[in-house]
């Protein structure tokens, strides 16, 4: 395929635009163990005339996303330096935000959407306990009126807008274009026929995020957990790799480990989607968000995410069409694809995509709800792990806690 042009943002400097000081990383743990070893994924390979090179990569790339379904991926268009900017954009709208702004943009859950500002007092419209999270995620409505977005983020929209269009059209259309050639399909099949279109994230949604230390009483509730395990519902998730450790990925040992820092890269895990129309080949990623090594716990972690969803009203199924799965069938090892199977074969109606998601975000709960998490209530212990386990339209899902 044609060589991939590199990320050439709007200048950072045009008439109108604040100064905006430089996001400085925070230092990275020095604690070395039960960090994850994933596979990195060189994405400029894929614009290789040697088809050696090419193949090698699809091969890597199936590997990586049955064995963990989560990558690193390097070498994808934007630089260190590209990458900082959009940190620094990020640290400057939490430093700049107005309580007004705050107020009126406040996010509404019970929607089935992310949609405008998180408050720091739980995934609910009205305050928790604090959990020391704030976002802001940018949907549809986001891009489509400005004035659903941050007054102080008014000047940076051109970078931002930019960076989220090139990470779907450029970055996520090649990962696509690789997952494509492993279910033996054409280049465009999974772009063209499943991933969402029409704004800078399509159906998705890119966030803000940051994490502040948690109070002790927060902590205790929670037992350390910042976000509860769990598998994004879409197609996949480009996460930007931070010095602070606080992402964990749940390994084939069945433990949680934290995932390393790469300078630069992107951190891809795998959706429910995929898992779905890969007919179980493609694993959707277990993760959570933990607190971090002890040398890291007064520190804060800035968190720059884009999800890419599939077409709303999509009734997921796996692609009949795809050699691999002709082949090799289904694999109905884990997860909401195995669910999703059950329900297939007994003829019963599996959700859209939409009210798939839409029913996760509507129904989420908040780590310090200490009645909701306790066997007996969500919990259940399944051969000795303590997992969550929740049902939406029929479909019983099972995580490690």
């Amino acid at each position: 395929m044609a060589p991939s042009a590199p990320f050439n943002p709007p200048a950072a400097d045009l008439p109108g635009k604040p100064f905006v000081p430089a996001w400085v990383p925070p230092p990275v743990t020095k604690e070395t163990h039960n960090f994850a070893q994933l596979k990195s994924i060189d994405l400029s390979k894929l614009d290789s005339d040697d088809p050696a090179v090419v193949a090698e990569l699809i091969a890597e790339v199936k590997s990586a996303i049955r064995d963990d379904g989560f990558i690193f991926l390097e070498n994808y268009g934007v630089s260190y330096e590209q990458l900082n900017r959009q940190f620094s954009i990020a640290q400057y709208m939490y430093n700049n935000i107005s309580e007004a702004d705050k107020e009126r943009l406040l996010f509404d859950p019970d929607t089935g959407r992310w949609s405008g500002y998180k408050h720091p007092y739980g995934f609910k419209r009205f305050k928790g306990m604090p959990d020391g999270i704030e976002q802001f995620n940018w949907y549809p409505r986001e891009w489509n009126d400005h004035s659903f977005i941050p007054t102080c983020l008014h000047p940076f929209m051109d970078e931002i807008e930019a960076f989220c269009n090139y990470l779907t059209k450029s970055v996520n259309r090649r990962l696509l274009t690789l997952f494509s050639r492993v279910l033996e399909l054409p280049d465009d099949f999974l772009w063209e026929n499943v991933q969402s279109h029409g704004t800078p994230t399509g159906e998705g949604y890119f966030r803000h995020a940051l994490f502040k230390p948690v109070e002790k009483r927060s902590a205790d509730a929670s037992k350390g957990l910042r976000m509860h395990g769990h598998t994004d519902f879409g197609l996949t998730t480009q996460l930007f790799s931070v010095p602070i450790s606080c992402l964990q990925i749940w390994g084939r040992d069945e433990a949680w480990h934290y995932v390393p820092y790469v300078p630069g890269a992107l951190v891809i895990n795998i959706g429910e989607t995929l898992e779905i129309v890969s007919g179980g080949h493609f694993k959707a990623t277990r993760h959570r968000v933990y607190q971090p090594p002890a040398d890291q716990l007064h520190e804060e972690r800035l968190s720059l995410v884009l999800f890419n969803s599939s077409v709303g009203d999509l009734r997921l199924k796996p692609v009949e069409s795809s050699p691999l799965i002709q082949r090799e069938g289904c694999i109905e090892e884990q997860g909401v694809y195995k669910e999703y199977a059950r329900l297939m074969k007994a003829g019963i109606p599996v959700p859209t995509a939409q009210q798939w998601r839409e029913e996760l975000i509507s129904k989420a709960t908040d780590p310090t709800d200490t009645e909701r998490n306790r066997v007996g209530a969500d919990q259940v212990i399944v051969k000795g792990k303590l997992m969550q386990k929740r049902h939406y339209f029929g479909v019983e899902v099972l995580l490690p806690v």
